[in-house]
C-alpha cells in the first residue's frame, strides 16, 4: 500500500495577493500557495497589464493542500478572515477588479462549499453589508512572476508590506495559531 498523499487544488483572490500568499504558507496542510492571476481574458498577462485593468484577471493565490489536515471547510475559513468579502473590485485603500473577491473552484465540491460558506456567512451576518465573493470555475490561470513569490517575507523593507500586510498577518497569526506550521 503506498504512502500517496492525495491534495487539492483551489484558487482564491481576495485582494493583493502578497497577504494571502504569506498566510496561506504559514498555514499546516497547505503545501504551496502561489500568487498568480485568473479568470480574465489575456493569455498570460504580466503584472503590469493586470493592474491596468484591462485584462479582467484577479489576483489570486493558487492553494495545494492535504485535506486529510486541513479542509477545505478550512481553507475557506481562513479565505474570509484574511479579506473583506464585501468590498465589490477593492480592498482597502487597493481599487480595480484586479482586487475582486473570488472562488476560482476547480471541482464541484468546492463549488458547493464555497456557496455553503457565504450562505452562513449571509444568514449569520457576520458582515454589515453583503458578500459580493463571485464564485466561479478557475480559468485562463498563470502564475504570476518570480518576484512576486513569497513577496512579503524577501521584500520586508516595502512600506506597502509593512503598512498594510504585516499588520493582517499579525492578526491572522493570532487568530489561528494553532493552525501555523510548527
Amino acid at each position: 500500500m503506498s504512502n500517496q498523499v492525495t491534495t487539492q487544488v483551489i484558487t482564491l483572490g481576495g485582494g493583493c495577493f502578497w497577504c494571502l500568499e504569506s498566510a496561506l504558507n504559514s498555514v499546516d496542510g497547505v503545501i504551496s500557495a502561489y500568487s498568480g492571476y485568473s479568470n480574465g481574458h489575456a493569455d498570460s498577462p504580466s503584472y503590469e497589464a493586470v493592474c491596468s485593468g484591462e485584462t479582467g484577471h484577479t489576483e489570486v493565490v493558487q492553494v495545494t493542500f492535504d485535506p486529510a489536515i486541513l479542509s477545505l471547510r478550512q481553507v475557506l475559513e481562513i479565505f474570509f478572515a484574511l479579506h473583506d468579502p464585501t468590498q465589490l473590485n477593492r480592498q482597502g485603500n487597493d481599487v480595480g477588479t484586479q482586487y475582486r473577491s473570488g472562488i476560482y473552484f476547480h471541482t464541484e465540491e468546492q463549488k458547493s462549499a464555497a456557496q455553503a460558506i457565504i450562505a452562513e456567512i449571509e444568514e449569520q451576518k457576520i458582515w454589515p453589508n453583503p458578500v459580493v465573493t463571485e464564485v466561479l470555475p478557475v480559468e485562463n490561470y498563470s502564475q504570476a512572476e518570480d518576484y512576486h513569490q513569497d513577496y512579503f517575507s524577501n521584500n520586508p523593507q516595502n512600506q506597502y508590506c509593512n503598512m498594510v500586510v504585516a499588520p493582517k498577518l499579525a492578526k491572522f497569526k493570532k487568530t489561528f495559531a494553532s493552525k501555523l506550521k510548527k
